[in-house]
């Protein structure tokens, strides 16, 4: 019989639930960083998550930042008994439109007290291009 051993680090916890998250393989959203001082998360481009023609919809980079949020606050965190967590405020700038393209998202912590964890997160295209920015608390626990 085959067990799962529990998650010793935030970034293990990460690695073990974005893959079996509804949502995040809804979007699509897959990791490529979940340790150290950022996180990187990528949104591959579909044509499921555009608003009008080739243009990805607001609300697929808000969720995708969303998600980098909760990966970075977990990223070096100490694993709680208690496995919850919620973003508990987010404020999100659009600075330009993204278009038929993967974007990723790099979220850093920005100051981590005892359960609340200040973030901040960058989308950009994969090619680097500026498209959204996110100041966002989370709390763990």
């Amino acid at each position: 019989m085959t067990t799962t051993s529990p998650p010793r680090t935030g970034a293990d916890v990460m690695a073990q639930f974005l893959p079996q998250s509804p949502f995040v393989a809804k979007l699509g959203i897959v990791s490529e960083r979940l340790d150290g001082d950022e996180v990187r998360l990528r949104l591959p481009w579909d044509e499921s998550n555009v608003t009008v023609g080739d243009m990805v919809h607001g609300g697929a980079i808000a969720a995708l930042a969303d998600v980098a949020v909760m990966a970075v606050a977990w990223a070096q965190a100490e694993v709680p008994e208690s496995l919850r967590g919620v973003t508990t405020s987010m404020a999100m700038q659009f600075l330009a439109s993204a278009r038929a393209c993967d974007l990723v998202a790099i979220g850093r912590v920005l100051r981590r007290g005892k359960t609340l964890v200040n973030c901040d997160v960058d989308v950009v295209t994969a090619d680097g291009e500026a498209v959204a920015k996110a100041i966002a608390t989370y709390k763990i626990g």
